[in-house]
């Protein structure tokens, strides 16, 4: 159980397929469904919170009376109406299950996690990716802009991001397809596949509780119901091509990977921590006491761990991220989505990207059995991992696949 205890929870959705699925699944090389499928000869999606090697049913254990809410919420094919609820229905649901956890009656509405088919848990209504590591941004800028100052001139005033695109965002383990796409050559630009598809290891935050406009900063983790990994996929070769003066768009709009587990906030803030001081001091708008959370993560690429770092790496914090999101007026919905963009160490072994960790190619990663890497080749497997405590985040896995 460790790492899915009682003090963590997490939520998402599922459902236990029956046997003529499963080989249905197979045929189809394993790929997991997205949220809000019906189900294909098996039972209906629903929301279940793990517990070990175990998914409680969160609707088979409201209609039997021992939640304190309304089976309706759980018998969704989305973590969505759940979080709709609100924040006073979110703490009644986990004292609940906290309590129910260590207990017999658990096991009354509980599927054994190997037979359970996990699905894409919230149905994303926005995403917003930032570039909040500084460690990262600079190590671009010295890659690309090697005369001139690391950081772009609005990067210590800002939280910088842009805006992704919601309905490629994909469950671990989903198959990712070599994107298609321009890239510039000697000779001028050529279309193909892309020959230099990179990860980028973050955090993603979801929102539960919506707003009708700006969003101060000490209320900001008001709005967030929980926590993922993100694995946002980027094809460097396209991405240079195209990015002035608008930024991405094809690079990494074809697929973003989420922790098929959702962690409530409430399971990681006691892993939040001081950070060092902003400098210089964000505007009033931004301005809070620096913090971080203490959350150790890794990426693994086929079987071998290649890097490792901590998201105190992040110089904006989730609040300050959010605060500029919506300063402009802009909306929150339930189900809205952003990453912390890519999290980097100081250290080699500490870059969340293969951008990074190679160098921009010039210094390939050594893998056990003398095999290299410096961008993705096809059938490689991604696994990201993060921890804090007796917590344990869903990972992030996917495999790529030849372009279509």
């Amino acid at each position: 159980m460790s790492g899915f205890g009682p003090e963590h929870l997490p939520y998402g959705v599922f459902r236990r397929a029956s046997e003529a699925a499963r080989v249905g699944e197979a045929a189809r090389g394993g790929e997991p469904a997205r949220g809000g499928e019906a189900a294909r000869g098996g039972e209906a999606a629903r929301v279940g919170a793990r517990l070990g090697d175990r998914v409680l049913d969160l609707a088979a254990l409201a209609a039997d009376g021992l939640l304190p809410a309304d089976p309706a919420l759980f018998a969704q094919p989305s973590l969505n109406a759940f979080m709709a609820a609100g924040p006073d229905v979110w703490r009644t649901v986990r004292q609940a299950l906290r309590a129910l956890a260590s207990g017999p009656d658990a096991e009354l509405a509980a599927v054994a996690l190997e037979e359970a088919e996990l699905l894409l848990p919230i149905e994303v209504s926005d995403y917003v990716d930032f570039y909040s590591s500084r460690e990262h941004a600079a190590n671009v800028g010295r890659m690309f802009r090697p005369d001139a100052d690391p950081l772009p001139p609005n990067w210590l005033h800002l939280p910088v991001g842009y805006h992704g695109r919601s309905g490629t965002v994909v469950v671990s383990g989903t198959p990712i397809g070599r994107p298609r796409g321009q890239r510039r050559e000697e000779g001028g630009p050529v279309f193909g596949p892309s020959t230099r598809l990179d990860i980028e290891l973050e955090l993603g935050f979801v929102i539960g509780v919506p707003s009708a406009g700006p969003v101060p900063v000490d209320r900001a983790l008001e709005h967030v119901f929980g926590v993922v990994l993100l694995d946002d996929w980027s094809a460097r070769d396209l991405q240079a091509w195209e990015y002035r003066p608008l930024g991405p768009f094809l690079a990494k709009s074809f697929a973003t990977s989420i922790s098929a587990w959702v962690t409530p906030l409430d399971a990681i803030l006691d892993r939040r921590v001081p950070a060092a001081a902003q400098d210089p001091e964000p505007l009033p708008y931004l301005r809070e006491e620096p913090w971080a959370l203490d959350l150790d993560l890794e990426v693994e690429l086929n079987g071998a761990t290649i890097a490792r770092t901590n998201a105190r790496n992040l110089y904006w914090s989730a609040a300050q991220q959010l605060a500029h999101m919506t300063v402009n007026g802009a909306t929150l919905r339930v189900g809205d989505l952003f990453g912390s963009g890519t999290i980097s160490g100081p250290e080699r072994g500490q870059r969340g990207s293969l951008l990074e960790l190679s160098w921009d190619a010039s210094e390939p990663i050594e893998l056990p059995g003398g095999e290299t890497r410096t961008f993705l080749e096809d059938g490689d497997e991604v696994v990201l991992r993060g921890r804090g405590g007796d917590v344990e985040l869903g990972e992030v896995r996917g495999r790529i696949e030849p372009a279509s």
